[in-house]
Formats: structure tokens, sequence, C-alpha cells
């Protein structure tokens, strides 16, 4: 096991940095990094706004300009939160400078750019592993034990779904103005939750089904995809910022019974709103309420607690020889797979 040492050979701190300091960066990454012990020694971002956030969280990082600064910093890791656009860049200038890297999903806008960043990679002898945060969302992990203890019977169904209303046009959110090629829409945005989710809990399947529509006349915004899995569960994937009356979050059905949870579990508003967890653990544990239909019976089942921070906790254990990586580049392309398919096959013209 070797774990990093300074120069009077004590153990030191993970060496972090952070590429973007938006949504992603500042309020998922950088507190759970944080709260898992990594020192945040330097942050891109040429937003001034963003600058002076990063000098108040973080009074000790340097903010830098671009992404060759920031690799110039002798890293252990680097997490790539730019935009879908900067992804592949980004990553590669980090594994080339013999960092591992950790990038926000999506990890490339299409198969070829995850498999140039995998390639690099391999080359450099580093990782590279997507973020798929939603894995440790309290209703994967309950969807995970109720799969286990097999509740439900035969699970033939599962519907998944981030559905929003927002009617207007936002040409300042590039995720929402830009094109698919680009790197905005839902396609790239939502669908990445939900397809990685859908895998991980019924492990491979194929693309049955993709409606790809523009209502708002910016990037893709109502998106609808089927999946078929080997194991012979369908996934209903639903991302959309124009349904008015949002359906509920997960709704999994077996020929014993229907799971339904309504909402997702609160740490994303938790984080929004300046906390985090202690040592990468909430406490007390965030939950989403999850109950089992049965006709008009109804009760109430006991979920799982969400634990984004088990992520960076898993990635620093990696780094330092004694544990798995949490993600892997293969369940990236995997994701990319299905949304390069949905891209060709969708019912509708963008």
């Amino acid at each position: 096991m070797t774990f990093p040492v300074d120069q009077a050979g004590a153990a030191r701190p993970l060496r972090v940095g952070i590429s973007g300091y938006g949504l992603a960066g500042r309020v998922f990454h950088a507190p759970l990094l944080a709260s898992c012990g990594f020192e945040v020694a330097g942050v891109v971002t040429n937003n001034p706004e963003r600058q002076a956030q990063v000098r108040g969280d973080f009074p000790s990082a340097q903010v830098l300009g671009s992404i060759h600064d920031l690799v110039a910093l002798n890293l252990d890791l680097v997490v790539v939160a730019s935009g879908n656009s900067a992804h592949a860049s980004d990553a590669i200038a980090a594994l080339e400078s013999g960092a591992h890297v950790v990038v926000d999903k999506p990890m490339g806008r299409t198969v070829a750019e995850i498999k140039s960043i995998l390639s690099v990679a391999q080359s450099h002898g580093r990782m590279a592993i997507p973020f798929f945060n939603r894995l440790w969302d309290s209703d994967a992990l309950t969807i995970k034990k109720i799969i286990d203890e097999k509740i439900l019977g035969n699970i033939f169904r599962m519907e998944s779904r981030f559905e929003r209303f927002r009617p207007g046009n936002t040409p300042k959110n590039w995720r929402e103005s830009a094109s698919l090629e680009e790197g905005g829409g839902n396609l790239l945005d939502l669908q990445p939750h939900l397809i990685s989710t859908a895998l991980d809990w019924f492990g491979p399947a194929t693309l049955e089904y993709a409606s790809v529509r523009n209502i708002r006349k910016m990037s893709d915004d109502d998106v609808v995809l089927v999946l078929n899995h080997e194991n012979g569960v369908d996934s209903y994937l639903a991302a959309s910022a124009i349904i008015g009356a949002p359906g509920p979050r997960i709704r999994l059905s077996g020929d014993e019974g229907t799971l339904i949870i309504r909402d997702l579990d609160g740490q994303e508003d938790l984080l929004r709103s300046g906390k985090s967890p202690t040592h990468g653990i909430w406490n007390p544990p965030v939950r989403s309420k999850a109950e089992i239909h049965r006709g008009g019976e109804v009760v109430d089942y006991p979920s799982i607690g969400g634990e984004y921070g088990a992520f960076y906790a898993a990635v620093a254990a990696a780094i330092q020889g004694a544990g798995k990586w949490p993600t892997t580049g293969e369940m990236a392309l995997d994701v990319a797979r299905i949304i390069d398919q949905a891209k060709i096959t969708s019912t509708r013209s963008l």
C-alpha cells in the first residue's frame, strides 16, 4: 500500500485540482472532496464571481486560468467539472501530467471522446472514471436492496425520471442553450444519470426506443428512452424540462408489488445550501420515502440513506492502493453507446 508523503516522509493529504467551479464543481465536487480529506490545491475558473467564491471557500487554493496551469501543481487527482465540450481535452491534459482523473457526467459527448480519454489513461498508467453520483442516491441504494430481497417478486418494469417545469427560455444556461453537438441538452445532462443507474440495477441493455425532442426551441429538453435489459426488465427513462406535473422519481414493478419513490433524497438540496457530510457521511442519514403498493395496500419500506461521500472515499482509497475505484471507464462507455444510438434512432428530428 502506497501513501503520498511530503519531503519529510510524513503522510500528506491527497492533492486535488478542480477544472470548473460552476454548479458541478462548487456544489457537488468541492464539498465532497473536502469532506473526504482531499486538499483542494487549485481551481480553474475565469469567471470573476467564481474566482471570489474559490478564495472564500478554499483560501489556500490557487485560482488559475487554464487546465495547463492546474496540472502543473503536482496533483494526485484532477476533477473535470468544466463544460461538456472541454471534458475530453481537460481529462487528457490531466492524465498526461500524471494525475488520476474524475470526469463529471457525461464523461465525453460521444463514445469516441471517452475512448480517447481512456486510451491516454491506459498509456500513462492512470485511472479516468465518471462521476455517476446518482448511484449513491437513497433511491438507488434502496432499489439494490429491494432487488436483493426479491420482495417485489419477478421485476419486469422500471420507470425512472427527472422531470421539471421550466417553460421559459434560459439562454444564459449553456446546458439548455448549447446544441447536442456542443454538449448541451437533456440527453447528455440528465439521461446519463438515468441510464447509469438502470444499467447498475439490471445489467446490460439495448436501446429499444428513443424520442429526443426540442420543445422550447433551444437544446433537446424532452427525452424518453426505453431500454430492454438482458435479464428481461424494461427501463423507461424520461428526462424533461417541460412537464407541468412531474411523475414519481421511481416506479419499480414486479409481479408481487410496486415500489414507489416520489422524490430525490435531499442530498443535492443540502449541498446547494452550503452543507456537506462529515468525513463523507451524512448525519442524520438522508433518505427518500419509499412505499410498496399492492393494489389498495400501501406499506412504507425502510429506505437506505444516500451516500455521495462514498464516491470520493472510494477514490481516495483506490489512489492509496487500499480499495477499488467506485466507477469505471467501461461504465461510461456503456452509457455513451446508448446515447450515441439515441441520437441516430430518435423518432424526432432536432
